[in-house]
């Protein structure tokens, strides 16, 4: 029922800047399109949709690409300056990046928030679509669907990476902008935000990747502030 509402803003703002682009639902939608995949709908079968998912990618794109990103359906993604990021980065080493919580025991390394989105190298999709899909491992279902990850990726060997920039801003963000430039948190965050919860245009990189709970109105918002910005960029030898 989220196709209208919000997969397809994904589509017609920075889904198009994705060198693959994939939707995955409880059932299969030909038009839009969606791959429809085992699990029930709702919060509770997020572990499986996720699980599912990457396995689809790796038996079906595992050759076309050399980072693979999860995101929700309200996140938006700034894809020039993932790209950025990643290019220092080599796909063949077992890591993940996102938005870092911490203080969860199960996981000692921490683990990434699902809303921001989080970028798996080419060796940690092959790890979590072959050891990882077994439920003897790794959580197939149920639970926190980000944290069941977390804990994945910890016993399979895929380091938590630190994804801030050289200033300390960070670049995946689990709240939307507004959110990130004035705060008012929940208590939770507080606790378990491994950057120390900052808010305010300093905390924020000038490379940022990710904003997560993104209305549709406000994804063609910074879409369109995106846009400008490139022209700006590519008009910057102007003189006036």
């Amino acid at each position: 029922m989220n196709l209208d509402k919000r997969a397809i803003h994904v589509k017609k703002t920075w889904g198009k800047r994705c060198t693959k682009l994939l939707f995955f639902s409880s059932e299969t939608n030909i038009s839009f399109p969606t791959i429809g995949l085992n699990t029930s709908e709702g919060r509770e079968h997020l572990t499986a949709k996720t699980m599912q998912g990457f396995r689809y990618v790796y038996d079906q794109y595992y050759d076309e690409a050399d980072w693979f990103m999860k995101a929700d359906d309200d996140t938006y993604v700034i894809m020039e300056n993932l790209r950025y990021f990643l290019s220092s980065k080599n796909e063949k080493d077992p890591v993940y990046f996102g938005h870092h919580f911490i203080g969860k025991e199960e996981v000692k390394q921490g683990f990434y928030s699902g809303g921001a989105g989080y970028v798996l190298s080419k060796e940690a999709l092959r790890r979590l679509s072959t050891t990882g899909n077994n439920p003897q491992v790794c959580k197939q279902d149920g639970g926190q669907e980000d944290l069941n990850v977390g804990k994945c990726m910890e016993k399979l060997g895929v380091r938590i990476v630190n994804t801030t920039d050289a200033l300390g801003r960070t670049r995946f963000h689990c709240y939307s902008l507004e959110a990130h430039l004035f705060g008012n948190y929940p208590q939770w965050y507080y606790v378990h935000d491994a950057n120390g919860a900052h808010k305010g245009m300093n905390s924020i990189s000038n490379y940022a990747i990710s904003f997560h709970y993104v209305k549709p109105q406000r994804m063609y918002e910074l879409e369109f502030l995106y846009t400008i910005s490139i022209h700006m960029v590519l008009k910057q030898d102007i003189k006036i």
